[in-house]
């Protein structure tokens, strides 16, 4: 589902998308009508401007993971401003695009971003886990007492996916093959009780597991 107010750039990144081959099953200039023609048209992805007409992206967010819990969010906004990027991502979004991108770097993002990995704009990403590292130091020192036991192996896996590199990616950087990095994933999210890379990936952040080598 596409979600933009701009009917030229809405219409434009719709028939991109399906000419890449993706269903566009809804396509809306306000958030409100989003939120509520969300669960009927039940879109894998939203991509989504942060600037709306009537409510604000970040209440967009939050409505269609309260309407749909599974649907990943890509947003695709003009802005860059450091606020506008933490809002969207705490709201729950998986991603987060500046429209200044070109058609294959957005392609490759709904792409990344149907598979389940967060995915930002070059430069944003080191804000965004630069601002969950900083909340994490205010956290309870407790909580890491009860954190479950993860092998090194795992760490190393949970580490790469934190700095957004995808299955591939990871195979490539540690010799492994996909299925194995695959396995790693499914027995952390397991070990975590978390559902979803998503989850995975903020739970890394927040420990601060993403920092350089």
């Amino acid at each position: 589902m596409v979600v933009d107010d701009h009917p030229m750039w809405r219409q434009g990144v719709a028939r991109d998308l399906a000419e890449a081959g993706y269903d566009v099953v809804a396509t809306t200039g306000e958030g409100a009508q989003a939120v509520r023609i969300a669960p009927a048209a039940s879109p894998d992805v939203v991509v989504l401007d942060l600037q709306l007409p009537d409510i604000s992206g970040v209440e967009v967010i939050r409505g269609l993971l309260a309407a749909l819990p599974g649907v990943r969010v890509l947003m695709l906004s003009a802005s860059g401003e450091e606020q506008s990027v933490l809002d969207a991502v705490k709201a729950g979004a998986t991603g987060y695009l500046v429209k200044s991108a070109g058609p294959e770097e957005f392609l490759e993002a709904v792409r990344r971003t149907a598979a389940g990995d967060a995915v930002f704009t070059p430069g944003l990403a080191g804000l965004v886990l630069g601002e969950y590292r900083r909340l994490a130091k205010g956290g309870d020192p407790a909580e890491d007492d009860a954190t479950p036991q993860l092998t090194d192996r795992e760490t190393e896996v949970l580490r790469l996916v934190a700095k957004g590199l995808s299955y591939k990616q990871i195979a490539a950087r540690l010799t492994l093959s996909h299925r194995t990095v695959q396995n790693h994933v499914q027995n952390t999210l397991g070990k975590l009780q978390l559902h979803n890379r998503v989850e995975l990936t903020r739970y890394a952040i927040e420990r601060g597991l993403d920092s350089p080598d």
